[in-house]
């Protein structure tokens, strides 16, 4: 299965290349207007269209990010028959493949879908053994996590998602959330992505991540 993965694109609708799946790991939202209203109707109109145009795409799966504030301050206002798949701490099945979703990080400041470590400890442990990809926002810990400060780098992961990746070994999990962080790392027979596609400046400068993946 050919699977593209793509995160943070605060409004962007890139072309996406011919695949089995689109993962698409939160943030989806434009970053100028964070009204839940504004939002309601970018996804209504402009989301949708971009969705539509993917025939290309057999499957896309999407999860939120912090900055998509609709999905947890009004779900109701969220179109309910977009083109797609929303996961939030909910499982899919695509093609024989297991699929995990959750918006989460570790909280700073008044985003969405931020949570203490005990909160996020909690939501990890929802997470299921039998899995071989997982789409979350917000990156374990030392894997994509990095951002610049003045006296080095802090790393702003998850201590608590990074034991459950390596206790439940999926065979992908794609996230973004710190722009500065855009790589792949291997972690036994588990690949970790971080794949934005905007830079720490919130630019558009990479392209949509691929990933092949044989049968279960």
């Amino acid at each position: 299965m050919k699977v593209v993965a793509i995160s943070d694109q605060h409004g962007v609708l890139p072309p996406i290349p011919p695949c089995e799946l689109l993962l698409i790991a939160g943030d989806v939202c434009p970053v100028i207007n964070h009204a839940v209203e504004f939002q309601a109707h970018w996804l209504d109109t402009e989301f949708r269209r971009w969705l539509a145009s993917l025939a290309h795409v057999r499957h896309v799966v999407g999860i939120a990010g912090n900055h998509d504030f609709i999905f947890e301050r009004a779900p109701q206002l969220v179109p309910r028959d977009l083109p797609w798949v929303y996961l939030q701490d909910s499982p899919a099945e695509i093609e024989g493949l297991r699929v995990w979703g959750t918006p989460w990080q570790p909280r700073i400041g008044n985003w969405a879908f931020g949570g203490r470590p005990d909160e996020l400890r909690a939501k990890w442990d929802l997470i299921p053994a039998a899995l071989d990809m997982l789409v979350v926002h917000g990156p374990p810990l030392y894997y994509g996590d990095g951002m610049t400060r003045r006296d080095g780098v802090e790393h702003t992961g998850c201590p608590h998602l990074l034991r459950r990746i390596a206790d439940i070994a999926p065979r992908l999990v794609v996230y973004g959330h710190i722009h500065e962080g855009r790589g792949q790392w291997e972690m036994g027979r588990t690949t970790l992505a971080n794949v934005t596609l905007l830079d720490v400046g919130y630019n558009h400068v990479y392209d949509p991540w691929t990933f092949e993946l044989g049968p279960p």
